[in-house]
């Protein structure tokens, strides 16, 4: 079997990245929905524990690659990206409180639509009719999954809309500023500015946390997240944003799957046609992005 060189495949690169980033982030919603509703720890003191732990868990990494530049030059990009993201993670945490995994991630698939249509107004990157029609294919099997006309749909749900709206914008900002910043950089000054905001939203709820499974939880989502948020910012480096966006779908089954190992969380049986058409989008466009320049223009 002919070796695959990633370094040639810039597309093929950031779709792994994509896909692994998703895996690593359902590692994440399971342990903070365990938190948010098994352990009724408050939500906006697991998102102030979860990227306070990432940030510890990077440092050292961080600092080893000698990649980081801290300069003041580019300060309020990172505080604007950083600000999205943080009001993404409240919300998101907030849904995760009252929604079942399968579900809250079905609604953040609104997210892709919102990342195309900026990615092609702000950042002048090419949105191709493919890419528009992968993406309309995902958002109508997450459609089906959410099924917003059925009785248990509730007004919580809305959280993880208004989350996939603020990361998308988050998303935006990171793919611009990949032209200025490393993926290293990039990484801690969200993990850096993300720890005083979400204390800040954390106040009234408090701080302290046991030294009990509670905090096990928590170390453990902290360092998944950082892993997760580093192949994020690196997939954004290499690849467009509105390419990118189909895989980011993938994470459906991975957070499917543990939602029903650990919470019993058995979704409709419209939830694996939706989940074929968003896996099947995924790949086809996988395939016509990494195909040879000369198939690809026959």
């Amino acid at each position: 079997m002919r070796r695959i060189d990633f370094s040639t495949r810039p597309a093929l690169t950031g779709a792994i990245l994509m896909v692994g980033a998703g895996a690593l982030f359902a590692g994440v919603n399971t342990l903070m929905q365990y938190g948010a509703m098994t352990l009724q720890i408050a939500p906006s003191k697991l998102a102030f524990w979860q990227y306070l732990m990432a940030f510890l868990c990077a440092l050292p990494w961080l600092f080893g690659r000698n990649a980081i530049r801290l300069t003041r030059t580019h300060l309020p990009w990172h505080l604007a990206r950083v600000g999205l993201a943080a009001c993404g993670v409240q919300l998101w945490v907030m849904g995760l409180a009252h929604v079942p995994i399968w579900q809250a991630i079905a609604l953040v698939m609104l997210s892709p639509f919102f990342v195309t249509a900026g990615a092609g107004l702000f950042l002048r990157e090419k949105t191709t009719l493919i890419r528009w029609m992968a993406v309309a294919i995902g958002f109508v099997g997450g459609m089906i999954i959410l099924a917003p006309w059925s009785d248990s749909f509730t007004i919580h749900a809305f959280y993880p809309i208004a989350a996939a709206a603020l990361w998308a914008g988050s998303s935006l900002l990171t793919k611009h500023m990949t032209g200025f910043e490393s993926a290293e950089t990039l990484t801690f000054y969200l993990l850096l500015l993300l720890t005083p905001i979400n204390a800040a939203l954390a106040w009234d709820s408090g701080w302290t946390i046991g030294l009990d499974i509670s905090g096990g939880i928590l170390l453990a989502a902290g360092l998944l997240t950082a892993l997760a948020q580093y192949a994020l910012a690196k997939a954004y480096s290499i690849a467009d944003a509105a390419y990118l966006q189909p895989f980011d779908h993938i994470k459906l089954p991975f957070n499917v799957g543990l939602g029903l190992i650990v919470f019993g969380f058995v979704p409709p049986g419209s939830m694996w046609l939706g989940s074929a058409l968003i896996v099947g989008a995924s790949f086809y466009l996988l395939r016509l992005e990494t195909r040879p320049k000369s198939t690809a223009a026959a």
